[in-house]
């Protein structure tokens, strides 16, 4: 029987290779489907153009990840988190009648009266976190829904007073190519008709489009504040028990993980991407100290991250630094992190679990 221990925060720093995908694209101009590209400046002030898939992306696939467990492991998920809203909360009535509608009046020392919120911001954050998992690790701005103007309000705003935000957990980057090591091409497509020729609408049945397929080496990282989970960063207190934070954090762990073995996007019904290697560096942070994050973008990343951590950390006891040379030590270093940790409890001692 093992002592596990703490995890305060963790981050990925490492360099995926993926065959012929089309992950993210931009839009399409006639009959070409553009793909998304960014702008780096490497050390010697060079420019490159590479193909890059964006963080908003790979938030967007571990939220799903995190969402599915959420709903097999009995999670709790708000009325607009249950059926994958991406406004979450924000599709909760209730939740927002209590939050954004509730007032009262209050007696100003000079016999005025004032209208002031029933609950809160702190009491708000507290309810959202006891409401849903989701919405806690993944975040979301409370804030009262758009509503279309009539036209006697052209030109005035809906003054609602109040919007309070709930930082994510989760912290993805850019995945962005390497310079001089990824590559796009456009590939010529034909939607299959099985009466061919013809004029007008006949004719149109087979369009011919031009779709592309990129490869390459892509630099990826992110930073989890794992200790953050149910921690209400208002009233700097945690609004659930430690034994629901054990069950978000090993879901949560999961949903990063899945989301590297399984990344979504775009097009995947007939360019599924082709994972063909995944290396780097899982940092983990014991105490409050953060989890060091280098680019892959740099070429000795991994050993930085090595050094950083022990200057940090002189006795090693903190910062523990992870290496792994395939998806298939990402997986099992990862699974080990989830099976020999908990997550960090700030401000207090938090449950002591055994193995």
């Amino acid at each position: 029987m093992s002592e596990r221990k703490p995890v305060y925060s963790l981050s990925i720093s490492g360099r995926l290779t993926l065959e012929l995908h089309s992950l993210n694209n931009e839009g399409g101009e006639g009959n070409q489907i553009m793909t998304r590209t960014v702008i780096l400046v490497d050390t010697e002030g060079n420019i490159h153009k590479v193909n890059a898939i964006s963080g908003d992306m790979f938030k967007h696939i571990q939220a799903e990840h995190f969402y599915l467990l959420a709903r097999e492991r009995g999670l709790p998920l708000c009325a607009g988190c249950r059926i994958f809203r991406s406004d979450r909360i924000l599709g909760d009535s209730e939740f927002l009648r209590w939050a954004l509608e509730s007032k009262r009046v209050k007696k100003e020392r000079d016999g005025k009266e004032k209208a002031e919120w029933s609950h809160l911001d702190s009491e708000v954050i507290d309810e959202l976190l006891r409401r849903c998992s989701l919405c806690d690790a993944e975040g979301v701005l409370i804030a009262p829904p758009q509503r279309e103007q009539s036209s006697g309000e052209k030109g005035r705003e809906r003054q609602s007073g109040r919007s309070i935000p709930r930082k994510s957990v989760a912290e993805f980057g850019w995945v962005v190519g390497l310079p001089d090591k990824v590559r796009t091409e456009s590939y010529f497509h034909v939607r299959y008709a099985q009466e061919r020729g013809g004029e007008g609408e006949e004719a149109q049945a087979q369009p011919i489009f031009h779709r592309p397929a990129s490869s390459g080496i892509y630099a990826a990282v992110a930073t989890l504040e794992l200790a953050r989970i149910g921690f209400n960063d208002i009233s700097q207190t945690y609004a659930i028990p430690e034994e629901e934070r054990l069950r978000r954090y090993r879901v949560f762990l999961e949903s990063v993980l899945y989301t590297f073995v399984e990344p979504n996007g775009a097009m995947r019904g007939t360019q599924n991407p082709h994972i063909v290697a995944f290396e780097g560096v899982v940092a983990v942070s014991h105490a409050v100290l953060p989890a060091p994050t280098i680019s892959p973008l740099a070429e000795d990343y991994q050993e930085q991250v090595q050094r950083i951590a022990r200057a940090l950390d002189p006795n090693r006891e903190q910062l523990r630094v992870h290496p792994f040379a395939s998806m298939a030590d990402f997986v099992t270093t990862m699974r080990q992190i989830l099976e020999q940790t908990y997550p960090y409890r700030l401000f207090g001692e938090g449950v002591n679990y055994k193995a």
